[in-house]
Parts: structure tokens; C-alpha cells; sequence
């Protein structure tokens, strides 16, 4: 089985290292990934997105077009990459930062306030790991623990204290996807 992400906002909303999370997530569970990242010209503010692709055989090409999950956290990135999720797969959006709804109903889509709920956890950085929760609430290609154990051992030192709200925010994406998702017709 081979599932392909994408992960895509502005530069400096976590796009990168929510890639990374579950590159990390499915390499420590004994699968084979690749992670891609793709940068726009600004350092910051600028488009920013990467696609991992989790496998459980020797990846041919991480070069991907159909894909089956994407997370994108800001307007233009829905309106870049909604063509691009194939029938069926998952598109979970940060309703935080776009005013349209999925206009597709051949995919399950949920729009998640990740941002409003990143803050009531204490940090708006954590949105990325809330739309990353949600992501997973429907697409379960690797467990909320897989995740967690990833954030664990590879989180860097100074932000290891961050740990439990990450967890909450986590599994706070996760419950919000399965109540409110809606799903393909």
C-alpha cells in the first residue's frame, strides 16, 4: 500500500514540520517515505508546501499528481490544490484562513478552525498539528500514537515542554474531522 500527502500554506504556519511529523511517524513504524518540501521565493509569508508519500514496499518515484490527502492551511492553497485530490481521497482545510467551502463532492473535506483551536490550547502554532489530527481522523494511514511517538522523539529539546498541548491538539483535529466532516458522495 502506498498513500501520498501533501502539505501546503504560507511559509511560517508549520506546512513543513507537519510533513516531517508523520515522514517521521511512518519511518518509525518500519515504512518506507520520502518527503519532498517545496519552498516559494519569500522566506516568510511566501507559499511553502511537501509532500510525503508512505509506503510499505521501495517507493518508485516521489513525484505525485492524484493525490489521495491533502492539508492546505490558506485560501490560495485550497484554490491550487482542490483539482488535484483524487475521487475519493481527503482535503482538510484551515477554516481559520479560507472564507469558501470545498466546492468538490467526490471527497471528503472538512474545514477545521485549526487556528482558534490552536489558541484555546495556549499556542497558534499548533495549528498545523491540529489540521494533521484531522487529517489523520480521516485517512487513518498511521495512528494519533504513531504521531505522538514521532513528536517524542523528534521534536527538538527547546520545544520538548510543548509536547502534551500538541498531543491535545492532535487529538482535539481528530475529533473535530470525525464530527464534522463531509463525506464524498
Amino acid at each position: 500500500m502506498q498513500t501520498e500527502f501533501l502539505f501546503a500554506g504560507f511559509g511560517g504556519q508549520g506546512v513543513m514540520f507537519a510533513g516531517q511529523v508523520v515522514a517521521y511517524a511512518a519511518m518509525d513504524t518500519g515504512k518506507e517515505v520520502t518527503w519532498i518540501p517545496s519552498y516559494g521565493p519569500e522566506m516568510r509569508g511566501g507559499t511553502a508546501n511537501c509532500t510525503v508519500v508512505v509506503a510499505d514496499e521501495e517507493i518508485g518515484s516521489p513525484l505525485v499528481n492524484n493525490l489521495p490527502a491533502i492539508v492546505v492551511m490558506n485560501l490560495p492553497s485550497l484554490d491550487k490544490y482542490e483539482p488535484l485530490v483524487k475521487a475519493g481521497g481527503v482535503l482538510v482545510d484551515n477554516a481559520s484562513m479560507v472564507d469558501r467551502e470545498v466546492q468538490r463532492e467526490d471527497i471528503t473535506s472538512v474545514a477545521v478552525p485549526c487556528n482558534e483551536i490552536a489558541e484555546m490550547l495556549g499556542d497558534r502554532r499548533m495549528a498545523n498539528i491540529v489540521a494533521t489530527g484531522a487529517l489523520l481522523a480521516l485517512l487513518p494511514v498511521l495512528k494519533l500514537e504513531d504521531i505522538e511517538a514521532a513528536l517524542t522523539a523528534h521534536m527538538p529539546g527547546r520545544h520538548k515542554h510543548l509536547l502534551p498541548k500538541n498531543f491535545e491538539a492532535l487529538h482535539r483535529g481528530a475529533e473535530f474531522a470525525k464530527e464534522h466532516a463531509r463525506k464524498a458522495k
